[in-house]
């Protein structure tokens, strides 16, 4: 497929400018128009992953966090040589950020409020006029041990885990990534679990007195499960290749 043909389809599944972003979200770098053969899936535009996604043989590389943020950057140091990597490789970039994480279906959000078992989920996470994550009550009753081996991707570790609500957990608010600054609308509406990606010095006391657990997945490890899912739904619907390149900060 050509790219702006995946473009379509991305727009159309995605919704990439349902929500107010700082991310160029869509096509940030187009190839020369050859047929896309494979599509590597990753969560960061990086060096590594293009260096990757190159060595996979793929015409186009799928990102949550992309090259291009809120304003024009120069083509110098280490931006540009990512950019003329690309160029050079002939490789597309496409990068979809918050509509990823707020995503009913193929979100971040969405796909770790299934693993931790959430029944009838609602979005939770008010951010720019809309909610971002989701919240719930969970279909049978979770230690957090247990919450943090259902969401720890590839078996990782947390960043961190704060033990200071009750036990037997029965209601779960998740927002992937930088998203510490929701354990209070969390602990506001009585949830007895809050989970997103960075740790956060700033939140433990709110966290503490509000008696509230948190898991701090790291940002990363909660933010691969979006890219993860539209690369499924690329090789079921599109019969594509794929490949996922999992390149961990441990942040």
């Amino acid at each position: 497929m050509i790219t702006k043909k995946l473009d379509a389809f991305f727009k159309d599944i995605l919704a990439i400018d349902a929500i107010e972003d700082v991310s160029l979200n869509g096509l940030q770098v187009d190839n020369n128009g050859a047929d896309i053969k494979k599509i590597a899936f990753a969560a960061d535009a990086c060096m590594e992953t293009f260096e990757r996604a190159a060595a996979a043989g793929a015409g186009m590389l799928f990102v949550h966090h992309g090259l291009f943020w809120g304003k024009p950057l120069a083509l110098t140091g280490s931006h540009r040589e990512r950019v003329k990597f690309l160029l050079d490789k002939n490789i597309a970039l496409y990068a979809v950020h918050l509509p990823l994480d707020k995503h009913p279906q193929y979100g971040n959000n969405a796909a770790l409020a299934r693993k931790l078992g959430v029944v009838n989920p609602e979005p939770f996470g008010a951010y720019h006029g809309g909610k971002i994550g989701w919240k719930g009550s969970l279909e049978m009753p979770l230690s957090i041990e247990d919450a943090v081996s259902r969401i720890s991707f590839m078996g990782r570790p947390p960043l961190s885990v704060l033990r200071f609500g009750i036990e037997r957990i029965l209601t779960v608010a998740v927002v992937s990534g930088g998203a510490a600054e929701f354990v209070s609308e969390a602990a506001a509406e009585g949830i007895d679990l809050f989970v997103t990606g960075d740790a956060s010095h700033s939140w433990y006391h709110c966290a503490l007195e509000s008696r509230i657990n948190v898991i701090a997945g790291g940002h990363y490890s909660t933010e691969v499960w979006g890219v993860r899912a539209v690369m499924e739904l690329c090789a079921e619907k599109l019969n594509m290749d794929v490949a996922f390149i999992d390149v961990p900060t441990g942040l």
